[in-house]
C-alpha cells in the first residue's frame, strides 16, 4: 500500500478558554498556532488552516499563521485548506506561499478551492456570477505558475502575463497544489486536466456516495492524457475517551455549526437522528478512537484514499476539547488506522 498521510485542519473557529470567555479573533489566532505546534510535536503529517472572511472564524490569511507555526515546527507538512483562488490572484497566491516554503524549508502545500462562502466575492469585488469562469480560467493561469518557468498567459478574468517571472523560486522546485472539490464532476474533470491531486470536501452523507467521482477522476486522466495524483478527504470529527461525551460534545458544536450554516443556505436543522446517522455511516468522525479509527480505516479502504485530515475545531468548542482531539487522534486513532489497514495488499 502506498503511504496514507494523516492531518489535521482548523477554520480558526472561536474557542472557550478555561475561564469559559470566548476569545477574540487574535486569541483564537494564537490559539491555532499552538495546536500546529502540538501536531506537528505529536508526528502529525499535514496541518491545514481554511481561509475565509466571515465572523465565526478568525483565519483569512492561513499562510501568515502558517508562517508563525514554521517558524516552531520542523516536519509537519503546512498547507491551506482551502486557498479561495476564485477572489485571488494566483501571481500573489503562488509568491505567498513560496515565501512559506522557504520559512519552513520546503514544508509548504496549497489546496485551491472555488470557495463554498462567498463572502470574499464582493469583498475584494469580484462578482459572483463569474463564479466558474474565475476558478477555471485562474486554475489554469496557476498551472502554468507551478512551472516555476517564465509564464505568457491572456484571460478574460485578469490582466495578461507575457513572459512574466514570478519570485520567490523555491528550492525544491515545485510546490504541491492539490484542488478541493465539493462534489461536481466539472471540478473533478478539471483537477484531472491539470493533474491537480484532490482532497474531497464531505460534510454530509456517506463517503462512499464519492466513489463514483474518484473513479471519475483516473477515468478523465487517462482519456485526457494526464496524470492522476492523490485523493484526499477532508471531514469534521470530535474524539474523547468517552463516547457518550464526544457525541454530545459534536452535538453541542458541530451540529450547531453546521446548522448556523445551514440556516443561510435554505437547509433543514439537523435532527438528532441524521446526527446519529451521520456519526454512524455518514461523514461525522466522533467518538472514542477505536469507533473513530474504524470509521476512518473503512473509508480509506473504499475510496482509495491516500490522506485523510480531520477538521478538528468544528464549532465553539472548548480549547481543552480541541486539544483533547488533537492529542487522541495523533496518538491513538493514527497508530490504529494504519494497525486496521497493513494487512491490506492493495496499492492505492
Amino acid at each position: 500500500m502506498d503511504k496514507i498521510t494523516f492531518g489535521l485542519e482548523t477554520f480558526g473557529d472561536l474557542a472557550f478558554d478555561d475561564d469559559g470567555q470566548l476569545t477574540n479573533y487574535a486569541q483564537a489566532i494564537r490559539q491555532v498556532e499552538k495546536e500546529g505546534v502540538l501536531a506537528d510535536r505529536l508526528g502529525v503529517d499535514t496541518f491545514s488552516l481554511g481561509e475565509h472572511h466571515r465572523p465565526d472564524y478568525a483565519i483569512s490569511s492561513p499562510e501568515m499563521v502558517l508562517a508563525a507555526i514554521a517558524s516552531q515546527t520542523k516536519h509537519i507538512k503546512l498547507s491551506s485548506g482551502v486557498t479561495v483562488l476564485s477572489s485571488d490572484d494566483p501571481v500573489r497566491v503562488f509568491e505567498r506561499f513560496a515565501t512559506l516554503d522557504a520559512v519552513s524549508n520546503g514544508r509548504a502545500e496549497i489546496i485551491l478551492g472555488r470557495g463554498s462562502f462567498t463572502e470574499s466575492f464582493p469583498l475584494f469585488g469580484y462578482d459572483l456570477t463569474d463564479y466558474n469562469e474565475l476558478f477555471e480560467e485562474k486554475a489554469a493561469l496557476f498551472k502554468q505558475l507551478l512551472s516555476e518557468k517564465a509564464v505568457t498567459w491572456q484571460g478574460k478574468m485578469r490582466a495578461p502575463l507575457k513572459n512574466a517571472d514570478v519570485f520567490p523560486k523555491t528550492e525544491g522546485g515545485h510546490i504541491k497544489t492539490w484542488i478541493g472539490v465539493g462534489g461536481s464532476p466539472e471540478s473533478i474533470i478539471r483537477a484531472a486536466r491539470y493533474s491537480f491531486p484532490v482532497v474531497l470536501a464531505v460534510i454530509g452523507g456517506a463517503p462512499e456516495r464519492f466513489k463514483p467521482y474518484v473513479d471519475l477522476y483516473h477515468r478523465a486522466a487517462e482519456k485526457l492524457g494526464t496524470t492522476a495524483g492523490p485523493v484526499a478527504i477532508h471531514s469534521h470529527g470530535f474524539i474523547s475517551d468517552n463516547n457518550e461525551e464526544a457525541v454530545n460534545g459534536a452535538w453541542r458544536t458541530i451540529r450547531a455549526m453546521l446548522d448556523r450554516v445551514g440556516r443561510e443556505r435554505g437547509w433543514a436543522a439537523m435532527s438528532e437522528e441524521k446526527f446519529q446517522q451521520e456519526i454512524l455511516n455518514g461523514s461525522l468522525y466522533v467518538g472514542t478512537p477505536e469507533i473513530v479509527a474504524a470509521k476512518i480505516a473503512r473509508v480509506i479502504k473504499n475510496l482509495h484514499l491516500q490522506r485523510f485530515d480531520l477538521v478538528y475545531s468544528a464549532g465553539q468548542q472548548t480549547i481543552a476539547e480541541r486539544l483533547q482531539t488533537i492529542t487522541l487522534y495523533a496518538n491513538e486513532v493514527v497508530p490504529r488506522v494504519k494497525s486496521l489497514l497493513k494487512d491490506e495488499k492493495e496499492v492505492y
